[in-house]
């Protein structure tokens, strides 16, 4: 046999086993785990994975060249720039902005950064890492997303830049989170890890800011195993970010590739002597961020559901929301942005207050019942441990982060949901309110 008729034989054997191994769900009421997220997926994707190992081409190559065009593409953007998580992203998009290359409009060590107290804290750290100031904003409870009239408040003579996350696939105010920007010369990163697909006034989400992260983890729209990528429409900002992932170093050759400038021995940086080896002169104290071939190809095979996977999530968050309506004496339900239409991360509930359970029993009723919750990530991120000793601004007491804080969880949305899974999810609540 040929080489080309051993792989389509290895490829097609690839796909047998993955119909034996991975069946369809087989769901039995309370007994079955109901998860918040979780991987989807079938054999185009074990292909794709086993078809780039076949190549052995261990760093970023064929797959990775394609996901970045396909994926900047879905944006309406130049670039798409993989790296190993959307943590990483969120670091290398923040960190990009402290770059000499951008002359005035650099970051430097004490500047401000507009952001929010309910979240991820990898939507925060990258600010603290590159000895930046956060300045926190509070939440609004219906949407989840940044009380947007506080931001002139955050505002002072230190401000830099905005990083705001599309909270559980929810965006933010768009029209007065950039409008403010531009009026007041600051950078904005959209944290769209949690919003892949959602749109803006029929824009895409992750097009509206200088820069936007996206992460590819298993309990995300879409999944490499570990994954992530910055999204810019500025070809600068590209390099940049490249150059922070790839070491630091000022070359911007692919992997595998020489002299892509035509003059590798010809530079003269620093204080480096005339001619040093291009490869090895380094703009920016970076890091080795790069994702991998192997997993490019499973997020390749991943992009082309993408379409079904986000009508699945708003299809779930739909029915939960029909569902519980009837409970909204006891439960803040959540509400899309105006003018949005979201692609759902989870679906998101707020104890009331004077209601007659706590947030910690009705999650172990669900608990019971063999539904998983989450909470709303770091909650309060101003208490968090890691902060303590930390140097940041708030914008007034931030009584409704803390109401998140104590309050709020959310369960989840994703394609791996039946419709008799969240309708055994609405029961479950049923049944604990009829209870009290």
């Amino acid at each position: 046999m040929s080489r080309d008729d051993l792989r389509a034989k290895v490829l097609n054997l690839v796909k047998d086993y993955c119909r034996d191994a991975f069946p369809g769900p087989d769901f039995h009421p309370g007994t079955t785990p109901v998860p918040c997220a979780g991987r989807v997926f079938d054999e185009e994707e074990v292909v794709s994975l086993v078809d780039a190992a076949l190549d052995f081409w261990l760093t970023s190559g064929r797959y990775a060249d394609n996901f970045e065009r396909e994926f900047a593409s879905l944006h309406g953007t130049q670039h798409a720039i993989l790296c190993n998580s959307g943590s990483s992203a969120n670091l290398l998009a923040v960190s990009a902005l402290t770059s000499p290359k951008l002359g005035e409009r650099q970051l430097q060590s004490g500047d401000e950064v507009i952001t929010l107290a309910a979240g991820f804290p990898t939507t925060v750290n990258p600010v603290f890492q590159n000895n930046l100031v956060p300045v926190f904003v509070d939440v609004d409870l219906a949407t989840y997303n940044a009380n947007t009239a506080q931001l002139q408040q955050a505002l002072s003579s230190r401000t830099r830049a905005i990083i705001l996350a599309h909270t559980l696939g929810n965006p933010f105010d768009l029209d007065a989170v950039v409008a403010f920007a531009e009026r007041n010369g600051l950078w904005l990163i959209e944290d769209n890890c949690d919003a892949l697909g959602s749109t803006y006034k029929g824009k895409i989400t992750g097009s509206f800011g200088d820069m936007a992260t996206v992460s590819f983890y298993p309990a995300h729209h879409i999944t490499m195993g570990e994954g992530g990528c910055v999204l810019t429409a500025d070809s600068k900002l590209k390099v940049i970010v490249e150059s922070f992932r790839d070491w630091g170093r000022d070359c911007w050759c692919d992997p595998g590739n020489d002299n892509t400038c035509g003059k590798r021995y010809q530079w003269q940086l620093g204080s480096l002597p005339a001619g040093y080896d291009h490869k090895y002169i380094f703009s920016h104290v970076g890091y080795n961020l790069k994702a991998t071939d192997l997993q490019a190809a499973i997020g390749f095979a991943q992009l082309k559901k993408l379409g079904q996977f986000i009508e699945a999530r708003r299809h779930n968050w739909h029915l939960l929301l029909e569902g519980l309506r009837p409970l909204e004496e006891f439960f803040i339900l959540p509400e899309p942005t105006p003018q949005s239409e979201p692609s759902w991360f989870g679906f998101a509930l707020t104890v009331r207050e004077g209601a007659p359970f706590s947030r910690s029993r009705i999650i172990d009723f669900l608990a019971s019942k063999k539904i998983a919750t989450r909470l709303l990530f770091g909650g309060n991120l101003t208490r968090q441990p890691a902060y303590e000793d930390r140097a940041f601004r708030q914008v007034a007491d931030l009584r409704n982060t803390d109401v998140v804080m104590k309050r709020t969880f959310w369960v989840g949305v994703y394609p791996g949901l039946t419709a008799e899974m969240i309708s055994y999810m609405v029961e479950a609540f049923q049944e604990f309110v009829a209870q009290l």
